[in-house]
């Protein structure tokens, strides 16, 4: 058994290579070998988001606050909200993020497959973000 203390894992800004604006990610866990799950709570300020990405393994997002944005490839933006839950299918195409005007946080939650968990693609345009 291990407990990870409230705090003992430092937040990190999330990168410009994978981030438009303001992000901040807390680590929540990510357990030794063999398990392959990782998760994170991700803040995002008002028009923050991710880059497009894809997860090998597919990714589930739990909105805990605030309003946000979600779109695959090919789909409409749509928004949102604390309690929502959002399964993204393996090698989905997708970005996530604030509103425009609201921040908003979620925990994601990935598997990593020959080491990673995500795949990272172009930055999200404004006329996309937009909608």
């Amino acid at each position: 058994m291990e407990i990870t203390r409230i705090g003992s894992q430092s937040s990190v800004k999330g990168p410009s290579d994978w981030f438009t604006g303001r992000v901040r990610i807390d680590p929540l866990f990510n357990p030794p070998e063999p398990a392959r799950v990782t998760t994170a709570l991700v803040t995002f300020e008002p028009g923050a988001r991710t880059a497009w990405h894809t997860h090998p393994l597919g990714q589930t997002l739990i909105v805990t606050a605030g309003c946000g944005w979600v779109q695959r490839e090919g789909g409409p933006v749509e928004e949102i909200r604390p309690g929502d839950t959002v399964w993204f299918a393996p090698d989905e195409k997708h970005w996530h993020g604030a509103t425009a005007t609201t921040a908003m946080s979620h925990i994601a939650i990935q598997e990593k497959q020959d080491g990673s968990p995500v795949d990272w693609l172009e930055q999200v345009s404004e006329n996309q973000y937009r909608g």
